[in-house]
């Protein structure tokens, strides 16, 4: 089989196994295909053993179909996975061809459309779906009812949207009201309308930094903590993006030397792991533990 055909494949497949449903027309159109050719690959899949259950007239591949676990979890992401890959992807220099096959690939079945259907779901998924076509067409967009985190104030704010932080959480704005570059969660917008005015500050689209531990900020403080096997493991775990720079210093014993946005997200992995963490240098840490621990001390 040649390879564009194998990669129609995987996404039609991926279409089929994710949260949303979708009719052939759907299929085709965000494919790229004809209704002919969805229909002749579904027929592959039957062939292949896979029961295909029609609902309406959205199809998808029935979840009791012998191996549906194991295929589904091998084209979907989860967690952090996306961002991962696209980081070691990133890492790559960019002169090496390796970097630009793997773009390549990885993003013909993976691209942002049909990656957002299978993550998002609910009532946010049209929200994200219109902020994700916004960015391709590089429009503006109306984020009406936004609640912001300062105050509860809720209004809406027109913007520039062009980059996601990992599973659409968040989303990267240029906001020419104050000029610079923000993070909008969004579970806090009420609707998004995409408007006909393009951008007008692409120059200006920055992402700015975040953390391992996910809090995002304009500072970078650097910190280094001594962690035993129970908190290596954990931060690994939850925090998958923090292994980069932790380091073995002896037998039982990690070097986490990070840099973080704020103390918030790191403060509060240390103090569920008080006893088997030592904070090797980090006045402004020991100071936020401290203020912490004395705020939520009984008595």
């Amino acid at each position: 089989m040649d390879q564009p055909k194998l990669e129609r494949l995987l996404r039609l497949m991926k279409m089929l196994t994710a949260n949303t449903t979708y009719n052939v027309d759907q299929l085709a159109e965000r494919l790229d295909m004809s209704r002919r050719t969805v229909y002749r690959y579904i027929d592959t899949f039957r062939e292949a053993g896979f029961v295909i259950k029609k609902t309406g007239d959205c199809i998808r591949i029935d979840k009791q179909s012998p191996h549906f676990r194991d295929i589904s979890q091998l084209v979907h992401f989860t967690e952090e996975e996306a961002m991962i890959l696209k980081s070691a992807i990133e890492n790559i220099d960019d002169t090496n061809l390796l970097k630009q096959n793997l773009k390549r690939k990885l993003y013909s079945v993976y691209d942002n459309k049909v990656l957002a259907d299978t993550v998002v779901r609910g009532k946010n998924a049209p929200n994200i779906r219109r902020l994700v076509e916004a960015i391709e067409q590089q429009r503006q967009v109306i984020l009406h009812g936004y609640r912001s985190a300062h105050g509860g104030e809720v209004r809406d704010r027109r913007v520039e949207p062009f980059a996601f932080t990992t599973n659409y959480v968040q989303v990267w704005c240029y906001d020419p009201e104050s000029g610079t570059s923000k993070l909008f969660k969004t579970a806090r917008i009420g609707s998004v309308e995409t408007t006909d005015i393009p951008w007008e500050h692409p120059e200006a689209h920055r992402e700015g930094f975040i953390d391992a531990f996910r809090m995002h900020g304009e500072r970078r403080i650097r910190v280094r903590l001594e962690l035993g096997l129970l908190a290596s493991n954990l931060l690994c775990e939850e925090y998958p993006l923090a292994e980069r720079d932790l380091k073995p210093i002896r037998r039982g014993r990690w070097l986490l030397d990070t840099e973080v946005a704020g103390m918030a997200g790191i403060g509060r992995f240390v103090v569920g792991l008080l006893d088997d963490i030592r904070i090797v240098d980090s006045p402004e840490l020991t100071e936020y533990l401290r203020a912490y621990l004395q705020k939520h001390t009984i008595g």
